[in-house]
């Protein structure tokens, strides 16, 4: 059951990044100049959002999954 989480966590990890990235590409290329990179520094703290938000939605699956069973260890 956790790996089913993990691989499905990862693949909306992964699929939020590249509509991240992809969108923040062309309206940075488009904008160009200081703007762009306006846009470029937007879209890094976006994609460092993402990742936190996924990471912390696995920990606190974990920790509840591990809570639930009586795992002291978490």
């Amino acid at each position: 059951m956790a790996d089913a989480k993990l691989g499905s966590r990862v693949l909306v990890t992964w699929l939020e990044l590249t509509l991240a990235g992809t969108a923040g590409a062309a309206v940075g290329t488009t904008l160009g100049g200081p703007p762009g990179f306006i846009v470029y520094l937007f879209t890094t703290l976006v994609s460092v959002g993402i990742l936190f938000y996924n990471v912390d939605a696995l920990l606190t699956a974990k920790m509840g999954t591990a809570r639930d069973e009586g795992d002291e260890n978490y």
